[in-house]
Order: C-alpha cells, then structure tokens, then sequence
C-alpha cells in the first residue's frame, strides 16, 4: 500500500511540474504577443502622426491655391478695365496723352 501512495505522489509531482511547464510557456507566449502588439501599435501611431502632418501640410497647399486662385481672377478683372491699358500703353509703350506733359531725369 505504500508502494502506490508513493507511486501516486510522484506522478502528481510530474503533473504538476508538466502543468507549471505549461503555464510558463503560455506566459511566454501571451507577453511576446503583447510586445509584438505594443510595437506594432507604436508603429501605427508614428505613420498616423505623420500622415496628420501631411494632412495639415496639404490643408495650407490648399488655402494658398485658393487665395492664389481669387488673386488670378481679380487681376483678370483688373486687365479688362481702361485703367489697366492706360498702365501699359505708359509704362510699356511709353505713350502718353497730346495735353499731357512728361519730364524725364538727365542721365549723368
């Protein structure tokens, strides 16, 4: 009889060395897959930063071709109007009104 109590206790023992076994490998298992989640989840953040970046980067690309776009349209208005092509004709074509005087400087 006390041969297989003796029996029974060391199998016991070599089970609950097996099952500690067991629950060390699964920790293992369970903390590499966390660390591989915190690093992917790291990563995905350093390109979602940058991707905001971009975004904001594009947002002000966008506002100055706007504003670039209005400019262009009211120069547009600007060329069409007699002011405009008297500015030319003067600065240009050097042309000027037949009651109009112009004085120019002497180059020394």
């Amino acid at each position: 009889m006390s041969r297989s109590k003796t029996g029974r206790k060391i199998a016991f023992k070599k089970k609950r060395r097996q099952n500690r076994l067991g629950m060390v490998l699964v920790t293992v298992v369970v903390l590499m897959m966390c660390l591989v989640m915190v690093v992917s989840m790291m990563s995905l953040n350093k390109k979602r930063n940058g991707y905001i970046e971009r975004e904001q980067t594009l947002i002000h690309q966008i506002e100055a071709e706007e504003k670039r776009a209005e400019d262009l349209k009211e120069y547009e208005k600007y060329t069409k109007t007699a002011a405009y092509v008297e500015e030319v004709a003067k600065d240009k074509l050097g042309l000027v009104y037949e009651d109009e005087v112009v004085f120019q400087a002497e180059e020394k």
